[in-house]
């Protein structure tokens, strides 16, 4: 349960990583007594759940590791620099959002990009809700929403941000210009 618990919650690498190595010490643990008491669907089962846990420790532990470590010491050094300050995309889902003068708003959960430059289209912000359990999600366009560090501001008030409308699950528009004419019709 606590190595479930580890990787469900989505607490960054490291915690998901050090999930796995618990999974992987409880299935070696039901391989020895599969293996001692002769129960082979048992033995058998937790041999391959030890080899699945085993990938997750190379992933979360070694290569997304990597990742994060690499995007989170550019952060770092951007800040410290002449160049224009960088944060991960990836980073950004997770995010506080608030208004300009620092009302909490949400949390962003994802920024959707344009292939043909790369710019973001507008941000999907959470509002509301514990846990995911009664969230409202909304699109903000990107025009609104100044970026900062460790936070996206929302370049209008609380009341405006509420009048968008929600979106609907897995129905997310190619922009919010065509959910503004959906609404419309």
């Amino acid at each position: 349960m606590i190595a479930a618990l580890m990787t469900g919650a989505n607490l960054g690498t490291r915690v998901t990583g050090w999930g796995f190595v618990v999974f992987t010490i409880g299935s070696i643990a039901w391989s020895v007594v599969g293996l001692t008491t002769e129960q082979t669907n048992l033995l058998a089962t937790n041999g391959f759940l030890t080899l699945v846990n085993l990938i997750g420790i190379w992933r979360w532990l070694g290569k997304q590791r990597a990742y994060e470590d690499g995007g989170r010491s550019a952060t770092e050094a951007s800040r410290r620099s002449a160049y224009p300050t960088l944060f991960t995309a990836t980073g950004m889902a997770g995010m506080p959002v608030t208004t300009t003068g620092g009302e909490p708003i949400g949390k962003a959960v994802e920024a959707l990009v344009k292939c043909e430059d790369g710019s973001v289209s507008y941000v999907v912000v959470a509002s509301d809700g514990v846990g995911g359990i009664g969230e409202e999600l909304r699109a903000v366009e990107r025009t609104q929403i100044d970026f900062a560090c460790d936070q996206l501001k929302l370049r209008r008030s609380r009341h405006w941000f509420e009048s968008l409308p929600p979106l609907s699950d897995g129905e997310w528009p190619a922009a919010p210009a065509e959910m503004a004419q959906r609404d419309r019709r």
